[in-house]
């Protein structure tokens, strides 16, 4: 492009790809649904909805596992390792522990999953939210001249 110039070693730019984009946006859905399993359960006793919760968070942790990779594998190749992406891996890192956490804790006997099986997933589907806005954004670290 004329007139304009872009210091490579300043900038930095990640846009998931399809798969990658595809992969975070499914989480939020997993996530959330579990969580609406959860409340469902906690104002029914209906143990089903415990176990419709265990699955979504099963499903979620698959997608966020495998976008948790791409997001490795594009940290790993960017030049500046600083700022946003790192933040962002950190996000899909933290949502995808605390899923396990919730999936070991939606493994326990009925209403031994309540309240914190609940907790749980109101934490998770939240940073999943967040790391599914952040990741789908443009990704910046550094200045653009």
């Amino acid at each position: 492009m004329k007139g304009a110039t872009v210091n490579d070693s300043t900038l930095y730019r990640c846009r998931p790809g399809a798969l990658h984009a595809t992969l975070l946006a499914g989480t939020v859905p997993l996530f959330l649904g579990a969580l609406l399993s959860d409340i469902a359960y906690y104002q029914s006793y209906q143990i089903q909805w415990a176990n419709f919760a265990a699955w979504l968070i099963a499903g979620g942790l698959l997608f966020c596992g495998l976008a948790l990779l791409f997001a490795l594998v594009n940290l790993i190749r960017a030049e500046h390792k600083g700022g946003r992406p790192v933040v962002y891996f950190v996000l899909l890192l933290a949502t995808w522990l605390l899923g396990l956490m919730n999936a070991f804790e939606h493994a326990k006997d009925a209403w031994a999953v309540m309240p914190s099986g609940l907790v749980l997933s109101v934490i998770v589907s939240a940073l999943a939210c967040i790391a599914t806005g952040l990741g789908l954004t443009n990704l910046r670290s550094g200045g653009v001249r």
